[in-house]
């Protein structure tokens, strides 16, 4: 079930749910409206010769108000609100109507378990042949929530956990079985 804005007041009023800061206008009618950090992560091509999912990967730090995204390029930034779910609630990262009809998609896995907290990194991508300038504050997603039919009996408490400003990859980390590394 998605949660409405009644529901979110409540869980944010009784801190159940923490989104914060967090301004009235960014509550809609079945989500919460997240804004851009001023942090900032790009895969530093000058250091990589190609991306593997069995190694660090290294990235350019960017810590500016504002940032340009070439055309069809990729850009790791943070969410300005720290967020916090309880163990039954999880939540769906969305792009907002007005910022994918300007040709930016905005993607976080899409998913946020229940227990996770910490700022979102988002994943941006420009689809234009046009750059698009980008300013820290401006409301770049929406998080839609919804009740699970019970409590997480283990919430989130991965890699990502209690995460400040942008996070690269940490898929090196992910413990598969079955997938030796390989010379590229």
């Amino acid at each position: 079930m998605i949660l409405s804005d009644t529901t979110l007041k409540r869980l944010l009023e009784s801190g159940e749910l923490v989104v914060e800061p967090i301004e009235p206008h960014q509550i809609q009618p079945a989500s919460i409206d997240l804004r851009l950090g001023r942090h900032f992560l790009k895969v530093d091509e000058n250091d990589v010769e190609v991306i593997r999912m069995d190694q660090p990967l290294s990235y350019t730090e960017i810590v500016q108000d504002e940032i340009v995204i070439p055309p069809h390029s990729f850009l790791l930034a943070s969410t300005r609100e720290y967020i916090k779910l309880p163990a039954d609630v999880t939540a769906f990262v969305e792009g907002r109507s007005s910022i994918g009809r300007i040709g930016l998609f905005v993607e976080n896995a899409g998913w946020v378990d229940p227990g996770f907290e910490g700022e979102l990194t988002l994943e941006l991508y420009n689809a234009n042949r046009l750059p698009i300038r980008l300013c820290a504050g401006r409301r770049i997603c929406q998080l839609v929530f919804s009740r699970m039919d019970r409590p997480s009996s283990e919430p989130y408490h991965g890699k990502y956990q209690g995460q400040r400003r942008t996070v690269g990859s940490r898929v090196f980390q992910d413990a598969e079985i079955g997938f030796p590394s390989r010379e590229v």
